[in-house]
């Protein structure tokens, strides 16, 4: 009598931890089901994902070409793919970036203006197009970039910010109550008083939120909006040129606030690798930046919207469409 054939199990089984692709970047997940549906191999199974660190929502069904095993091959692997997405400008994929990088999180935006937007920090000129031509590769690569370090507070409420936007569809009430002008101004007078009056660390704070605030009002309708918040965005451009006292004469640092200032500050790493900062005046921005992140972060529940407003229908398929 020939033995019975084993009936063969599916690649991944439940609880297994793995790595999971989520967009063109890998994330350390879990498993916590299996299903094959009736008629189906096992190779063909569904598997219920939950991210490491993440909420339930982000669970998902994928199939197992979304995974791999949780090898250190494989985790090497996925170091290298989040250095990857750090040094290419415009790049698309995950909106769950804010988990691990910065250019993450800004390139959920999908930005197809980023370089345009990279005009260069605190009063330094572009570069030429014709730089960007004859730019090799390994120049590229050895320009001086930014590894800020964003607090895990600011980290969560991009994120909830995220979700807030593109899953419950949700806008930021505009004029918001604290926008970025009167953060800079209140991060100014908290700072500058711990500065020695007419020093050039007085001046380098100066010239920082001087130059986050130009990026912000360059680069809030290119880079930092959802596309379910550009209709929003459009009616408001649209104010800033009537009689509307409300807005009239208003830039996008006076109507938006702290959500829209942290997506340009996840951004501003892609953003200095694209202009010819020296590496010295890169190390002096990424101290600035870390100690005003750190000053946000523990003052977040003052500057950032405690809820966000539910549009009209209308207003839903117009953005939609």
């Amino acid at each position: 009598m020939a033995p019975s054939k084993q009936e063969k199990a599916p690649p991944y089984s439940k609880d297994e931890k793995v790595l999971c692709f989520h967009g063109d970047l890998m994330y350390e997940a879990k498993i916590i089901d299996v299903k094959i549906e009736p008629g189906k191999k096992p190779d063909d199974a569904q598997y219920r994902i939950h991210y490491k660190g993440w909420k339930a929502s982000w669970d998902d069904w994928v199939t197992h070409d979304r995974i791999r095993k949780l090898t250190e091959d494989n985790k090497q692997l996925a170091a290298q793919l989040v250095q990857a997405r750090t040094r290419t400008p415009g790049s698309k994929g995950a909106k769950k970036g804010a988990k691990a990088t910065g250019s993450e999180m800004s390139s959920a935006r999908g930005s197809e203006e980023r370089a345009a937007a990279s005009s260069s920090f605190a009063g330094r000129g572009p570069r030429r197009g014709r730089d960007y031509e004859l730019e090799t590769e390994e120049a590229f690569h050895s320009r001086p970039s930014i590894k800020l370090i964003i607090p895990d507070v600011i980290k969560a409420l991009l994120v909830d910010d995220w979700e807030n936007v593109t899953k419950n569809t949700q806008l930021v009430p505009l004029p918001h109550p604290k926008p970025v002008t009167k953060i800079l101004e209140d991060y100014s007078a908290y700072e500058m008083p711990k500065r020695p009056a007419n020093s050039s660390h007085a001046d380098i704070l100066e010239e920082t939120l001087s130059g986050l605030k130009e990026y912000f009002d360059k680069s809030l309708g290119r880079i930092l909006l959802y596309k379910f918040e550009r209709p929003q965005y459009a009616e408001v451009h649209k104010k800033w040129n009537s009689t509307d006292p409300e807005f009239q004469g208003k830039t996008a640092s006076d109507i938006y606030g702290a959500e829209h200032l942290c997506r340009l500050i996840v951004s501003l790493p892609e953003l200095i690798a694209q202009t010819n900062m020296d590496q010295q005046s890169v190390n002096r921005l990424r101290e600035e930046l870390a100690k005003f992140c750190t000053w946000l972060s523990k003052n977040a529940t003052e500057y950032f919207t405690s809820s966000y407003e539910t549009p009209a229908q209308d207003y839903v398929e117009k953005a939609k469409n």
